[in-house]
């Protein structure tokens, strides 16, 4: 039996529009499709008839999934002469495990290709009316997971470098350590009057913004009830929100008149 080929695709960060014609056409062409929580489902629309849908999600606590599993299942129906499709969200490289999934496959000698996807860190703040970069405001990015915690002895962040070097700053599933993010890049040399956002549910009809400040952006989630998933931007770019802001007067369900 001939080998299948597995593609390793980027949903982007929500709005179903933003994956790219590659990825797309992957989907389309796929004989199973393994997606994540945060895949918008609407793209499984696209899949062919008769494609194999199969949940790969993992929620705090729970895992539909493990990923030595989801490593498994990607190799098997690939050895089982199939075109295999791992949707994720945004970008497979950004947080995604795709170096864990593709090092399985390449072990096996299944053939494989990585396709790019937008990054939330990049789109939310786009949706939001706020630049990540800007000539008189930032010329630094970075990205940064919030999943570790200081007490678990998992932080492993250089928070100096952070605070000191870097203009603009994206962290990922941030809600829950708030406190010590932003603790965090106050004691190591952050303004606490740093421009602050959260966004929750980037690019999607259900996106919601709140600004704020380095200091007070804690308080700020709590009174809002801001939950994950959502993207805590750290700069002076978000002052740039109140010219520039776009996203909430404009209707994403009509459609889009070419």
């Amino acid at each position: 039996m001939t080998t299948g080929k597995v593609f390793l695709v980027g949903a982007g960060p929500g709005d179903p529009k933003l994956i790219t014609v590659k990825g797309m056409e992957c989907l389309q062409k796929a004989d199973v499709i393994a997606y994540d929580r945060l895949v918008n489902k609407e793209l499984l629309a696209y899949a062919k008839p008769g494609a194999e849908l199969i949940f790969c999600g993992k929620l705090p606590g729970k895992h539909a999934l493990i990923q030595e599993q989801i490593n498994r299942l990607l190799v098997e129906k690939a050895e089982q002469g199939l075109i295999v499709v791992r949707l994720k969200g945004g970008d497979p490289c950004v947080f995604g495990r795709v170096g864990e999934e593709a090092e399985e496959l390449a072990i096996s000698g299944i053939p494989f290709e990585i396709v790019p996807g937008i990054t939330a860190g990049i789109a939310a703040p786009a949706y939001a009316g706020i630049p990540i970069t800007h000539r008189d405001h930032a010329s630094s990015f970075a990205i940064v997971t919030a999943h570790g915690r200081e007490q678990k002895g998992e932080d492993h962040i250089n928070w100096q470098a952070l605070a000191q070097g870097i203009d603009t700053i994206a962290f990922y599933m941030g809600v829950g350590n708030l406190a010590h993010i932003c603790t965090q890049l106050i004691r190591h040399g952050k303004k606490p009057s740093t421009p602050a956002a959260l966004i929750e549910w980037g690019t999607t009809a259900e996106q919601r913004t709140v600004i704020g400040e380095l200091s007070s952006l804690e308080q700020k989630a709590k009174e809002c009830h801001i939950s994950n998933p959502a993207i805590v931007l750290i700069g002076e770019v978000v002052q740039l929100r109140e010219k520039i802001s776009w996203f909430e007067s404009v209707n994403l369900q009509q459609p889009i008149i070419l």
